[in-house]
């Protein structure tokens, strides 16, 4: 999916302007993009929790297809109505996560699936742009290059789905071990919703600065490496990356030896605040020459990372699991997810207008320490619901523990 998501923001579009404002033409290609597919996780909250099994991979496929045709809007279309292009190229790709994930939850290896899963977003998203930047320097166009990479992930995506859908449904083990996964209609959300409101309220705010900022990292890091001082070399993305991927791996399939729901959740929290200190530490270690500029770029994603793919199910599965909560884990992470990416929009909107004087390193770098602090806190104060919650539960004789 990534292959029709990111490479587009391997290039720079230099000396273009969005209209006659003072807006970036990428920062516009990135906000249309993020803008489509934040209303695709709004939509997801209801497609994504309530299609069946039988039409998930014809959703998948038809979604991408979509995506793919945006593309070559995007390379044949004038100038500022490229930004139109990229809209509809994010509308669809926003419910993928969501469809994929639904295959996996609910499993006793729910943290291991994920685990891969999380690591093949975060290599990705860094291996298509290195892709992206090869193509260019080959000669291809900067408007066709989307276009071109995703041409060539077009048919491993296809067999990718067929594979998925050839997963079995989760068996009577996985349910004893975590919670029966079912749909959820728009009652069954709003009593979830009502169920968890105030530990909900605090990881969506969360979430919404920390979307904003790991989509910031991913989607200028060219940037960032220019005003740091490197040259434009295709492989940085990947020796950012690769490490990060190969860590969160690590991280996330350890988790899954973790067989008591609630000492997971501790685990899964201690996870996400060893993420934030991590960041704080690595802008310090930067600050005081102590560390390269690759290397923070590398130490603060791994930070962001810790802290953001848990979301992406292995923190809501823990929550459902202690909680012994009915439902799907796929509205809980698509509803965080829209959030999350309105703070994208926000943030990034804030960068070219509120704060135009600063290049994009240093408006990371603040960002970063702000992060760091606003994270730290947000996820002590919620761990601490979400365990009560826990803790409440188990107390339960149980057949009344749901």
């Amino acid at each position: 999916m990534y292959a029709f998501r990111k490479p587009f923001a391997a290039a720079k579009y230099e000396g273009l302007q969005f209209f006659d404002t003072d807006l970036q033409i990428k920062t516009a290609f990135v906000l249309s993009q993020i803008i489509g597919y934040c209303l695709s996780k709004y939509l997801g909250c209801k497609v994504c929790s309530e299609l069946s099994r039988n039409n998930r991979a014809k959703a998948l496929v038809g979604l991408i297809f979509v995506a793919f045709a945006a593309l070559i809007g995007f390379a044949i279309a004038p100038p500022n109505l490229k930004v139109v292009a990229m809209f509809f190229n994010g509308l669809p790709l926003g419910m993928i996560w969501g469809l994929v994930s639904r295959y996996l939850e609910g499993r006793k290896t729910a943290e291991l699936l994920f685990a891969g899963l999380s690591c093949s977003y975060i290599v990705a998203s860094s291996m298509v742009k290195t892709v992206g930047a090869w193509l260019m320097q080959a000669g291809v166009p900067e408007f066709w290059m989307p276009a071109t990479v995703g041409a060539i992930f077009l048919l491993p995506f296809c067999i990718s789905v067929f594979l998925l859908n050839r997963l079995p449904e989760p068996s009577a083990e996985d349910i004893a071990s975590r919670s029966e996964r079912t749909t959820m209609d728009g009652h069954e959300r709003m009593a979830f919703l009502k169920q968890f409101l105030p530990g909900m309220i605090m990881l969506l705010v969360l979430y919404f600065f920390l979307t904003a900022y790991r989509d910031f990292r991913d989607n200028y890091m060219p940037e960032v490496f220019t005003a740091m001082g490197y040259a434009d070399e295709p492989t940085l993305f990947s020796k950012a990356d690769l490490p990060i991927g190969f860590g969160i791996l690590v991280v996330m399939a350890a988790l899954n030896l973790v067989k008591d729901n609630r000492k997971g959740l501790k685990a899964v929290y201690g996870v996400m605040v060893g993420g934030m200190v991590l960041m704080a530490g690595a802008t310090l270690m930067y600050d005081f020459k102590i560390i390269s500029g690759l290397w923070w770029m590398i130490l603060i994603g791994f930070g962001a990372y810790l802290a953001y793919v848990p979301f992406g199910a292995v923190l809501f599965e823990r929550i459902m699991a202690s909680t012994k909560a009915i439902g799907t884990a796929v509205f809980a992470i698509y509803l965080s997810d829209a959030i999350g990416y309105t703070g994208s929009v926000g943030i990034q909107l804030y960068k070219d207008l509120g704060a135009a004087e600063l290049d994009y390193f240093q408006f990371l770098r603040i960002f970063t320490y702000s992060m760091a602090a606003i994270g730290t806190l947000l996820f002590f104060m919620s761990g601490i619901y979400f365990l009560h919650k826990a803790r409440a539960t188990s107390s339960l004789p149980a057949e009344n523990s749901t």
